[in-house]
């Protein structure tokens, strides 16, 4: 964990919901940017998307892990209409818990209710640092609620993180 005043601090990231959020808010993230960001902001030292793993998304995994994020993968089911289904969420609460002597807060990443009680236990051992929702109008009731206080919504912060012609480390 942490020296003395120095946070450790880990960003668990709900991929999909990140993903699609983004794509219909009408602008493009640049995951480069989010990394810098979230270590500049709230010293996070390791941020981990999970999502579910399709072997034809191989290109966009490395891309990710090159922009700084550590994958964490979910096999996918295909649904009834033949789409490709990989709930990470019980995956993310689980991974989040069972690491909490690992990190001093954690930063959150998505917009859905059923991660109310993850927030709702981190925010009882003091371990919530902040919730990003995507945006502020698809964020869950329940999140919140739960997160009240402690939630920042990206399509507020798009400034500093969707796609431009040169990235932070280039100016």
């Amino acid at each position: 964990m942490s020296q003395e005043g120095e946070e450790h601090n880990f960003a668990f990231i709900d991929g999909q919901n990140l993903y699609k959020g983004v794509a219909n808010s009408g602008w493009e993230l640049d995951y480069y940017r989010l990394r810098f960001y979230l270590s500049a902001k709230y010293s996070v030292k390791k941020a981990y998307i999970f999502l579910g793993y399709l072997k034809e998304n191989e290109k966009l995994y490395s891309f990710l892990r090159d922009s700084g994020f550590e994958l964490v993968f979910k096999n996918v089911a295909k649904g009834k209409k033949g789409e490709a289904k990989g709930n990470v969420d019980v995956a993310l609460a689980v991974f989040a818990m069972k690491n909490l002597d690992n990190f001093d807060k954690a930063i959150i990443i998505t917009s859905d209710g059923d991660f109310e009680p993850l927030v709702d236990e981190l925010q009882e051992r003091d371990k919530l640092h902040i919730v990003v929702s995507v945006k502020r109008r698809w964020c869950s009731h329940l999140l919140k609620k739960s997160a009240a206080g402690k939630i920042v919504f990206l399509d507020e912060l798009k400034d500093k993180v969707r796609k431009t012609k040169k990235r932070p480390a280039d100016r």
